[in-house]
C-alpha cells in the first residue's frame, strides 16, 4: 500500500492541525505516493534507527520527535541530523513525526502514561478552546435527514459521549433562479418558496474540509447556503496533560516506587515529600513545566513530567510533589502506541518497533 494510506491512520487519530505552532510534525522526508514495504516506529530518529530500518526492509520511519524541529540552513553529514537526512533521502526512506498533535489528543501520549499508572476517572489537564466550529445550513425538509446523516458520517455532531447531535428548526426559504440556473425546485425567473429545515451541527475544526465536502455532495440544491462560526467553547478531548485518580490511595513513597517500577527508572528527581496520601495524579509526557500551575490548581497530589528546571521545582509550593522522571522515560511507551494504532488497522503488514535505545541521557549509579 502507499505510505499515504498508512499515515492517514495516524492522522485520523491525531490530526496534524492539532500540533502547536512551534512544532514540525508531519512528513519530513519521502513521498506519500511511495509504496510502503514496512514501518519502523521509534521515539527519535538517529543514524542507528535509519540503519535498522534498512536492515529490516522498512522504508517508512514513524517517530514521535521530529528530526527537523527548527529550520536548518545546511545539511552537514558531520552531525547526526545531517547524517539522518542524507542517509534517509539516499535510501528512499520516508520519515514522519507525530509530535504535539499526538500529545494533544485525549487518547494519545498522556493517556498511555496514565494507563501505565492505572489512573481512573481521567480528563485532559489543560483543554483547549476554539477547537470547535458550528455549521449552519438550510435544506428542503424532506431532504434534511439525508443531509444530516452525510455530515454526521464526515465526523460532525459529536459532543462529549454523544454522537449525531444537531439542532433543527423549521421555516420558509425563498429564492428566484436566474438565467442559466438549474434549480432543484421552482422555475427560472419566478420566486419560489420552500419549506426548509435549518440544521446546526458542531465539529472539530480540523474536519472542516471533509464536513463541507459531505454537505455539498448530499445537498440537493445547486447552490448550497451555509455558515461556519468559530466557537469559544472548550473541547475537553483536546489539550495538554492528563489528570486522574489512583484506584487506591497510597503513600508518596509507595507511589514513587510504583513510578520507578512501571517506567523502569534509574532515578526520580522530585520535590520534598509532604507525608500525605496520594490519590490524584497529573501527568505530562516530555517537557511539562508549563503545566505545574495547572496541576496545582487541579488539586493533584503528584505531578509527573520531565525537564523541570531547578527554579521550577519551587513552584510546587509544598502543596504538591513534582516528580521528574526524564524526557525519554516519560514518552518511551509512545512507540507502543504508534505500533498498536497501525497493527490494529493493518494486522498482516510489517509494523515494527525499533530495538535501538535512542535515549541520549545515561545515569552513573
Amino acid at each position: 500500500m502507499k505510505i499515504g494510506e498508512i499515515l492517514s491512520v495516524i492522522e485520523s487519530f491525531a490530526a496534524p492541525e492539532l500540533q502547536e505552532d512551534y512544532d514540525n510534525a508531519g512528513l519530513i522526508t519521502g513521498n506519500r505516493d511511495w509504496m510502503c514495504k514496512g514501518v519502523l516506529c521509534t521515539l527519535d530518529v538517529t543514524p542507528a534507527v535509519v540503519k535498522e530500518a534498512l536492515q529490516v526492509n522498512c522504508n517508512l520511519i514513524i517517530a514521535h520527535h521530529p528530526i527537523v524541529f527548527r529550520g536548518i540552513k545546511r545539511v552537514d553529514t558531520g552531525d547526526s541530523i545531517g547524517q539522518v537526512l542524507v542517509e534517509a533521502i539516499k535510501a528512499d526512506v520516508a520519515i514522519y513525526a507525530a509530535h504535539t498533535n499526538l500529545d494533544n489528543v485525549v487518547l494519545g501520549v498522556n493517556n498511555t502514561i496514565a494507563g501505565k499508572l492505572g489512573l481512573k476517572n481521567m480528563s485532559v489537564l489543560q483543554p483547549k478552546s476554539k477547537m470547535l466550529r458550528r455549521l449552519i445550513t438550510f435544506a428542503p425538509t424532506d431532504k434534511a435527514e439525508a443531509v444530516r446523516q452525510a455530515v454526521f458520517a464526515a465526523g460532525a455532531g459529536h459532543i462529549g459521549k454523544y454522537s449525531e447531535c444537531s439542532f433543527n428548526s423549521q421555516g420558509i426559504g425563498t429564492f428566484k433562479a436566474g438565467a442559466g440556473a438549474d434549480p432543484y425546485v421552482g422555475e427560472v425567473g419566478e420566486q419560489h418558496q420552500e419549506k426548509e429545515t435549518k440544521i446546526e451541527i458542531v465539529y472539530p475544526f480540523f474536519l472542516e474540509r471533509q464536513v463541507v465536502k459531505a454537505l455539498v455532495a448530499a445537498h440537493p440544491y445547486e447552490e448550497v447556503a451555509y455558515d461556519i462560526f468559530t466557537m469559544e467553547n472548550v473541547h475537553y478531548g483536546i489539550g495538554a496533560g492528563i489528570i486522574g485518580e489512583l484506584e487506591h490511595e497510597t503513600s508518596e513513597k509507595n507511589f514513587l516506587r510504583l513510578l520507578k517500577n512501571r517506567f523502569d527508572l534509574a532515578v526520580i528527581r522530585h520535590t520534598a515529600l509532604r507525608n500525605k496520601p496520594v490519590k490524584k495524579v497529573a501527568v505530562c509526557g516530555g517537557a511539562g513545566s508549563f503545566l505545574i500551575k495547572k496541576a496545582l490548581g487541579s488539586g493533584a497530589d503528584v505531578y509527573v513530567s520531565s525537564d523541570i528546571k531547578y527554579h521550577e521545582f519551587f513552584d510546587a509550593e509544598g502543596r504538591m510533589v513534582i516528580a521528574d522522571i526524564g524526557h525519554y522515560e516519560s514518552e518511551q511507551f509512545t512507540v507502543d502506541l504508534l505500533q498498536s494504532l497501525l497493527a490494529e488497522k493493518f494486522p498482516t503488514f510489517a509494523v515494527l518497533k525499533t530495538s535501538v535505545n535512542t535515549n541520549p541521557v545515561r545515569y552513573f549509579t
